[in-house]
């Protein structure tokens, strides 16, 4: 069994390419089931075999694909994972191959174990991504796409996650993407108490950008999303006014601030939208944050004069402050996510079918069973013959302990004086240990 990661990230790829790539939790299982679906038929995989086992992860910052398959090489499943993936994102293979990377085995769990601790996010340690995670690989085992690898490298990552952050300081000091928008709000206004806010939809991102905002107890708050009732529950939790995303072109101009993140595939702030408000607020500027992949404002947006737009590869620079203070914490996550690569890949080992001890014990068992089925029936006969019971049972321990002992009777009379000497340290190991 082997297993691959395919993916790309804030630091492989640009936002636009992200954007082809990004998937709504409702959309990973079809996606899912089609992916599936469709590579084991350009792998030409037989239809009685055990399908691929399969898992999608997809933020703001990344879209990675899991595989796991004791049937198919790891050039084999890279390609076909990435000429899938640039058909279904509208690019070409080679556009897709120079932004990707493709990590297996132990380079894949490594990877695996670091996303989920915050180590391989643009904001070191945040803790949104661990519960990005589990809810993908719960859609996954829900979409019946994770099998017995994939299942034990999520949740030994998970278990890796919780070492990392209730052992280590790697959460210490670092600014979220929401602490980030109003450090960079306060660069541009005087006083934050004095503005008019709009937050752009209703889901984590957006709760966390409001709570933040809030603690600086803007002029007013405001709440647009597509469904009013989502909006109005967030909305009552800040005294915030919820409208409608149907008035927000007639409305923008109220506002200094906006911070934008919703799962629309199109943006739903437009250069016009917002050439529009800046006329009615006589150019007064805007600070613009779309934290949305794809984007939700139009990016010729950010040409305008009066506007301060940023994305979240913007905010890159701003969210790695302090992180020399975490090094330490980084190089103690480290060697917890090295522990686990490790434990994770003996168990993969074992599961090998030529070398894995789990195999062996699996053939030892079915072989036991075979005799004791064979001496079993063979008992069962005798009794029906009217044999005594005891002579019976004395067949029976008999065969079966001439059985299990033929094998070391024969090795232990074949090969050289070498080979027959190994063969009796391993024979005294095996059946002359003294019970504890």
């Amino acid at each position: 069994m082997a297993v691959w990661a395919f993916g790309i990230n804030h630091t492989t790829a640009p936002l636009d390419l992200r954007g082809r790539f990004a998937f709504a939790i409702d959309q990973i299982e079809p996606t899912l089931h089609r992916m599936r679906s469709d590579l084991g038929r350009s792998l030409a995989l037989p239809s009685d075999q055990a399908p691929l086992e399969a898992a999608l992860i997809s933020t703001c910052n990344r879209t990675e694909i899991y595989i796991a398959s004791a049937e198919i090489t790891s050039n084999e499943s890279s390609n076909a994972t990435l000429d899938w993936m640039a058909q279904l994102g509208g690019v070409s293979p080679s556009a897709l191959r120079a932004h990707s990377y493709t990590l297996q085995d132990s380079l894949a769990a490594r990877h695996a174990f670091r996303v989920a601790s915050g180590l391989d996010s643009m904001v070191l340690g945040e803790p949104q991504i661990l519960g990005q995670m589990k809810d993908a690989v719960r859609v996954a085992g829900d979409a019946g796409a994770l099998g017995a690898t994939l299942n034990q490298l999520f949740q030994r990552s998970f278990s890796v996650a919780k070492e990392v952050r209730s052992t280590t300081e790697i959460g210490a000091h670092s600014i979220s993407m929401a602490a980030a928008a109003v450090r960079l709000a306060g660069q541009l206004f005087e006083d934050l108490s004095k503005i008019k806010v709009l937050f752009v939809g209703a889901g984590e991102m957006i709760e966390l950008c409001a709570t933040h905002f809030a603690a600086k107890q803007p002029k007013s708050i405001a709440i647009a999303n597509r469904t009013l009732e989502r909006g109005e529950k967030l909305a009552s939790r800040f005294g915030a006014e919820s409208i409608r995303l149907a008035d927000l072109p007639s409305r923008l101009h109220e506002f200094d601030a906006v911070i934008s993140c919703t799962a629309s595939t199109l943006p739903i702030i437009g250069l016009g939208a917002v050439e529009r408000a800046l006329k009615l607020r006589k150019h007064r500027p805007i600070f613009m944050v779309d934290l949305a992949v794809p984007r939700d404002i139009e990016l010729e947006v950010k040409a305008l004069q009066d506007v301060y737009l940023y994305t979240v590869d913007d905010l890159a620079s701003v969210v790695q402050t302090g992180q020399a203070n975490r090094q330490a914490a980084v190089a103690e996550a480290e060697t917890i996510i090295d522990a686990g690569v490790q434990s994770f890949m003996h168990w993969l080992d074992q599961r090998n079918p030529i070398t894995g001890s789990v195999s062996l014990i699996q053939q030892l068992n079915a072989q036991t069973d075979d005799w004791r089925e064979a001496e079993l029936a063979r008992a069962r006969k005798l009794l029906a013959k009217g044999e005594p019971v005891d002579a019976v049972l004395e067949a029976l321990a008999k065969g079966l302990t001439q059985k299990m002992l033929h094998g070391a009777y024969a090795e232990l009379h074949a090969g050289d004086a070498t080979a027959r000497e190994h063969t009796a340290q391993v024979v005294q190991k095996l059946f002359l240990r003294k019970e504890r």
